[in-house]
């Protein structure tokens, strides 16, 4: 991080910043490892849309976005993005009424359906408006080892039946085409193999091992079913970065969703099989020294989502040496940490990552670049633009 103090000297802290030849590896790794797959980019995940351009551009099989919200797909729109795929169910009549437009124009945007309701809900605002609205089937493939639930609550469809059961209730549909499957294996992508709790460490491989077959096997008949029954239909989405190694071999899946590896936050140090190299970071001033040894930062709590737990703190990364106090974390406006080596002074510069990849960007306008030690200026983030969506 030294090239990074000497490109970044002058900067007001705090301050977020994007090491570009770091982000530019860790998009080679996802074309290298992604084999023949289209890539489909986690909009959340990055949540600046220079560096989704950037990113996108870079791609050797782009397949579009996945967004999060209505609002957010609509911002996307607005600067000329294409083929959005909805992540997530959306009720808000309001919003959907401004992406219309652009559907009729041309341009792609596939809604996520687990539901009947949503599916419903959907065939009506299509009809009313005499346009066709694109939908996916999000299944659930978390695994049910009986004594265990290995997965996510999120999606409804978590067996054939209930598959097929959604399938017979939209049949009669004539505006909301099946065009894509989603069959997202969280708990392969979304569960580090080194968990914070030691005694956890032992059961996620055998875990993980296990579910790849449920997932193969239901996400394989999913495709099937749902292939007889839609002539539109076209993709199967699968993965995460946590399981780029996995998902890229199944032979149904026809595009993965990265996000994560572009950024590569501190959760994902968690995972094996996974070269990439921190490009994310923020950094923050030392303005207090307590006592020797006992460093206060100005800033820093910026704490990701998820089940709560230490790995959602940010992590301290350079210096190196630096640890949370055993009753304090990352404070709204105040951080200290130990400094095992007790060479750092007020004034001086602590490095961080967060521990999820885009939710960084929530907290600050821009995102400074660098190329080694050179300056080369800054990336907006959706707030930075305005952008508040979730």
């Amino acid at each position: 991080m030294k090239e990074a103090e000497a490109a970044y000297a002058h900067l007001t802290r705090p301050f977020a910043c994007i090491d570009l030849e770091a982000l530019d590896r860790n998009i080679a790794f996802v074309n290298k490892s992604s084999g023949k797959k289209g890539v489909r980019i986690a909009t959340k995940s990055v949540r600046s849309v220079e560096l989704l351009q950037y990113i996108g551009q870079r791609l050797d099989s782009p397949a579009g976005w996945m967004t999060f919200d209505l609002r957010e797909t609509l911002f996307l729109l607005e600067k000329g993005f294409n083929d959005l795929l909805l992540g997530y169910p959306q009720f808000e009549e309001h919003a959907l009424m401004h992406l219309i437009p652009f559907i009729r124009e041309g341009r792609t945007v596939i809604f996520m359906v687990d539901r009947i309701e949503q599916w419903e809900w959907l065939e009506s605002i299509a009809k009313q408006n005499e346009v066709l609205l694109e939908i996916c089937i999000d299944i659930n493939v978390s695994s049910n080892f009986k004594i265990l639930y290995f997965g996510t609550n999120r999606s409804s469809l978590k067996s054939i039946a209930k598959l097929k059961s959604l399938l017979e209730a939209g049949s009669l549909f004539t505006h909301t085409p099946i065009t894509g499957l989603m069959g997202y294996e969280a708990q392969i992508a979304g569960v580090a193999d080194i968990p914070v709790a030691r005694w956890q460490s032992a059961l996620v491989k055998p875990l993980k091992r296990l579910s790849r077959k449920d997932v193969r096997n239901f996400r394989k008949s999913a495709v099937n079913i749902i292939r007889e029954k839609s002539p539109s239909f076209r993709f199967v989405n699968g993965g995460g970065s946590g399981s780029i190694d996995f998902t890229s071999g199944e032979e149904e899946v026809t595009e993965l969703t990265i996000g994560s590896a572009f950024y590569f936050p501190a959760l994902f140090s968690r995972y094996q099989n996974l070269p990439l190299e921190t490009a994310a970071t923020f950094a923050l001033r030392i303005t207090r020294m307590p006592e020797p040894g006992v460093i206060v930062c100005h800033g820093g709590g910026y704490i990701a989502s998820g089940a709560t737990g230490i790995d959602k703190n940010p992590v301290p990364i350079w210096p190196k040496n630096l640890t949370f106090l055993k009753n304090e974390g990352a404070g709204e406006v105040q951080t200290p940490l130990r400094d095992k080596n007790g060479t750092l002074q007020v004034g001086d510069t602590v490095y961080f990552r967060h521990a999820k990849a885009g939710e960084l960007c929530e907290r600050f306008s821009e995102l400074h670049a660098r190329r080694g030690s050179e300056y080369v200026g800054t990336y907006k983030t959706y707030r930075g633009e305005g952008g508040c969506f979730l």
